[in-house]
């Protein structure tokens, strides 16, 4: 009997490891498709057989995701829903252990941890809770932002018994790790009635003063895709010739700081609102070391974004609403200087919503978590760096 046991017990664990197999090769294949779709009609059939797996299935699809594109991790995730959806009914099914184990590893992609975290709180509320009391500086935004709730609750259940200092002290925590503007604006205001002003331009990391060069010419919105001198080389000492609404002169780059306290940097309210027309505003971002960051901007313009002369993004879109956070684009920063440049295109609408002709700008790590800018290198720091690698 025992040697049947031991058999039946081996047998399992080899059936166990097959379907743990088979299903990271179904997740890596669906992973594989292209952003463009390229892939898609294998990775269809890959994403409903891997739907149709059973709990083993569950943690390869979470490692799958710390590496793919968007339109794959949606599906990934709906094959991870309807696995989760079964295995959450079934006694001694759900593996919830190892969901806990890959949340806990913050190396792991911030959506997959969450999407664990979601069904690990449906298996267990209490732990959730108590995993969320804790994540107030967790990678993922979304555990922030829950956090950043209870946080919240805390400090105003503080400040109701009366304990003014305590209740502060609770409020400046929940702004430690709130990154989103409500959230944000919302502490601003309770804690400057506790005597402490929120600076959300700082806190955000909002970039405020950039040398602006134009109006170049966008009549009929055709200047999108033409490579005007700044695209060629950004030379602040340099005067342009240009062309704009049937009038040429010439123009040269000049430096803007903007006052305003929600970030935005108003190129119609500082320079002229000009219609049909392109302006240039490029700036340095300072950094210690060779890191990963995410731009994100805000505009309901026209825009590309350069960095150190290497196109990052285009988006030829017009007063389609802003807000904040509406664009997060990768990039990595060198040591040192790092020359940021945007090309920001206004049409020729009349109507009163399309005036805005402006941006937010700000550099943030990739959980979108602000960076300020390292202390500029001296020469002779640069020197020694040069030399000591």
């Amino acid at each position: 009997m025992r040697r049947i046991l031991s058999v039946l017990v081996v047998c399992g664990a080899a059936t166990a490891c097959r379907a743990a197999d088979e299903a990271e090769a179904l997740a890596r294949q669906v992973a594989g498709v292209a952003e463009r779709g390229q892939g898609q009609e294998a990775a269809v059939r890959a994403a409903a057989a891997l739907s149709a797996s059973g709990p083993d299935a569950l943690l390869p699809i979470l490692k799958a995701m710390n590496d793919c594109n968007p339109l794959a991790r949606n599906w990934l995730r709906g094959a991870f829903e309807a696995i989760a959806s079964r295995a959450i009914e079934t006694p001694g099914q759900f593996p919830a252990d190892a969901l806990r184990a890959f949340f806990d590893d913050r190396a792991n992609e911030p959506r997959a941890r969450r999407l664990a975290f979601e069904w690990l709180a449906k298996s267990d509320a209490e732990a959730a809770a108590r995993i969320i009391a804790r994540s107030l500086d967790d990678p993922s935004s979304e555990m922030r932002r829950d956090a950043v709730v209870v946080q919240m609750q805390t400090a105003a259940e503080l400040l109701e018994q009366g304990d003014r200092d305590a209740a502060r002290t609770a409020y400046l925590a929940a702004l430690e790790g709130a990154g989103d503007e409500d959230q944000v604006q919302e502490l601003a205001k309770v804690l400057k009635d506790l005597g402490h002003e929120v600076n959300f331009v700082q806190h955000a990391g909002f970039l405020m003063q950039w040398t602006l060069l134009g109006p170049f010419d966008n009549k009929n919105q055709g200047g999108f895709d033409v490579p005007y001198p700044p695209e060629q080389e950004v030379a602040l000492d340099k005067e342009y010739s240009y062309e704009h609404d049937g009038q040429s002169g010439k123009t040269r780059w000049m430096p803007y700081t903007s006052t305003k306290s929600d970030g935005l940097f108003d190129i119609a309210g500082l320079v002229a609102p000009y219609k049909g027309a392109i302006m240039y505003a490029t700036t340095t971002f300072e950094s210690e070391a060779t890191r990963d960051v995410e731009f994100r901007l805000a505009t309901p313009n026209a825009w590309k974004l350069w960095l150190n002369g290497e196109l990052l993004f285009a988006r030829e879109e017009y007063h389609r609403g802003m807000f904040f956070d509406q664009y997060q684009v990768r990039g990595r920063l060198k040591p040192g200087e790092n020359r940021l440049l945007l090309k920001v295109c206004q049409n020729e609408q009349e109507d009163a919503w399309a005036q805005d002709w402006s941006f937010q700008f700000r550099v943030c790590d990739l959980t979108g978590r602000a960076i300020p800018p390292a202390p500029r290198r001296t020469a002779a720091a640069e020197s020694e760096a040069s030399t000591n690698p």
